[in-house]
């Protein structure tokens, strides 16, 4: 929504006026999203969302969920099913295991049986998992909307209350991190105990702010050192979805390794929104070098920079369009 206004600005009286009106029809359902994921998501106002399946974080199968899923135990009755995603990416390397869908649609399918029930999903779930990484999202998204809704004199209820989400999900965020590296950890709910890994997620106050500077500090120097973007084998310096110095990494494997063009760009916009010019810059400049194939590749080999997944995608597309913006 802000890249929208921002791209308005810059066209005009009367493509200012349809962005406008697009913010005042679509506000009240914007806040209430909002106001669903604060209430039904954190019940217990930790300040951290509660994920049921692996798939609302995006990143499906990364290191993150794999203690979570193998606590999910597929019921002799989960439906037939047939998966989409093989018949686009053949290559058996890049995509999740049957084994692993079987778990994913199991999750679906109890979520289904529950109605989805927000109040029944918390017993029901086999799989409930406080995610750092989209509540430190979460905590930016509300800053943002809460700064528009002050600049296009939306109610100051509404906005009392983002700008009140995003101090709450930022402090969950950083309880979460260790002293002294900052990195942030998940919480698995079900087996009651933290979730470490070497993985995006635990950036993710670099994302929602709040740490403390030598945490932050140390953070960065991980997220610019060589068990990230800065290491040496990468053909871009640019962060893969999971540590190449890990256990769990994979290169070409979906989430457990390969670089994502839509990651690249939402660190460097949160990099320019905290002021970092000449990170976000950085990142934006490799990340344009690597679309320069052409591709628009869903994600990237990291050490070849070789295109993987399915190619023209629309969320690769419009980071490269927003990057040449």
């Amino acid at each position: 929504v802000q890249r929208i206004l921002d791209h308005s600005r810059r066209h005009g009286r009367s493509t200012r006026a349809v962005a406008e009106e697009f913010l005042n029809r679509r506000w009240p359902d914007l806040v209430r999203w909002h106001r669903w994921l604060a209430h039904a998501r954190d019940p217990k106002e930790t300040g951290r969302i509660t994920l049921y399946h692996g798939w609302e974080s995006g990143m499906d199968n990364s290191p993150r969920w794999d203690r979570a899923y193998a606590n999910v135990v597929p019921g002799t009755d989960l439906p037939p099913y047939r998966r989409a995603d093989t018949s686009i990416i053949s290559d058996p390397t890049q995509r999740p295991s049957d084994r692993e869908y079987d778990r994913y649609l199991w999750l679906v399918e109890q979520m289904r049986r529950a109605n989805y029930d927000d109040f029944q999903l918390t017993s029901v779930m086999s799989f409930a998992v406080e995610d750092v990484f989209v509540s430190a999202i979460f905590a930016l998204a509300c800053e943002v909307l809460a700064d528009i809704g002050e600049e296009y004199k939306q109610p100051h209820a509404d906005v009392r209350e983002l700008h009140g989400w995003a101090d709450r999900f930022r402090k969950g965020v950083v309880a979460t991190t260790d002293e002294r590296t900052g990195a942030a950890k998940d919480y698995d709910v079900r087996l009651q105990r933290w979730i470490s890994t070497e993985t995006l997620a635990m950036f993710a106050p670099l994302i929602s702010g709040g740490l403390p500077r030598h945490a932050e500090r140390a953070l960065l120097n991980t997220f610019e050192g060589p068990r990230f973007c800065g290491h040496p084998d990468l053909r871009y310096a640019l962060p893969p979805s999971t540590s190449p110095v890990a256990k769990d990494f994979r290169s070409r494997e979906y989430w457990r390794g390969p670089v994502w063009p839509v990651m690249s760009w939402l660190f460097s916009w949160a990099f320019a929104r905290r002021g970092w010019a000449e990170r976000s810059y950085m990142l934006r400049a490799e990340g344009l070098r690597q679309a320069s194939d052409g591709s628009f590749a869903e994600y990237y080999e990291p050490f070849t920079g070789a295109p993987l997944g399915s190619m023209q995608q629309s969320w690769t597309a419009a980071s490269v369009l927003d990057w040449l913006g």
